[in-house]
């Protein structure tokens, strides 16, 4: 389809369509919206269509994404996520390596475990540009991701990485192969991890996502918001403020307790 036939209402239309003959949600459907619109935008950028034909904007379509209830592990759950004996399943205990390694690197995102090389860890720190935004930083190895890594050392190879995930592409700047590469695996991993919860006893979802919201609430007003953006490798505090939103509660709390206590 041309771009100048995505008209304002076509796009109203399509949104309507799927929420009502697929039953879908609200932030789905906004998803498929947002997809819509980097299309656009990179079209504009490479000039294949004009401003004139953009159906975004003031006056136009917007987009809002409605709240959700961010699903969060607690200290409880890392613990027994940490003690459970998975010596009788590999893969398990590869996938809790992934999200305990994920967690210990303050929610680090998968797509940047997976890339992780031997020659990231210099002096005991960890030395890693994040995908997303290519902020360069390094960290402290905490023991328990020392530890983790310790399993992985025999496996060490010419790829020299540490992880198994991408081992076996040719060419990782084929960004298009590593993003197939890593949703596969992701999903492995995700699938595993469910069994990983119920050996643990864990009652709640436990996804590799769920490593960064569970460092999220844990840290909650523990940690001075410009550490977390320091940690989150978020390029804007604004950023970090709206993701730490979920999962600060004290202050709302005490200001409850002000009132209910009078």
């Amino acid at each position: 389809m041309p771009f100048p036939t995505f008209t304002i209402p076509l796009i109203k239309r399509f949104k309507a369509s799927i929420k009502a003959e697929r039953g879908t949600s609200e932030r789905t459907a906004s998803n498929y919206l947002a997809l819509i619109r980097r299309i656009f935008s990179q079209a504009l950028e490479e000039k294949v269509c004009t401003p004139k034909c953009y159906p975004f904007g003031k006056s136009k379509i917007s987009i809002k994404f409605p709240e959700s209830k961010k699903v969060r592990g607690n200290m409880d759950d890392v613990t027994a996520i940490e003690a459970v004996d998975l010596s009788d399943s590999q893969r398990e205990n590869h996938a809790r390596n992934i999200w305990l390694f994920s967690f210990y690197f303050a929610g680090m995102r998968v797509s940047d475990v997976f890339r992780l090389r031997w020659d990231d860890f210099q002096n005991d720190r960890l030395f890693y540009a994040m995908g997303k935004n290519n902020k360069v930083d390094s960290l402290k190895v905490p023991d328990k991701a020392m530890q983790i890594l310790n399993q992985y050392k025999h496996t060490k190879d010419k790829t020299g990485l540490v992880f198994p995930e991408l081992k076996e592409l040719q060419n990782l700047d084929d960004n298009f192969a590593v993003q197939v590469r890593i949703k596969t695996k992701l999903g492995q991993i995700n699938k595993n991890l469910k069994e990983v919860a119920k050996k643990a006893k864990v009652n709640k979802t436990i996804s590799m996502h769920i490593s960064r919201h569970t460092f999220g609430n844990l840290s909650g007003d523990r940690i001075p918001v410009q550490m977390l953006q320091k940690l989150y490798r978020h390029s804007n505090i604004s950023t970090t403020i709206g993701y730490q939103s979920s999962f600060i509660n004290k202050s709302a709390d005490d200001a409850l307790d002000a009132v209910i206590g009078l």
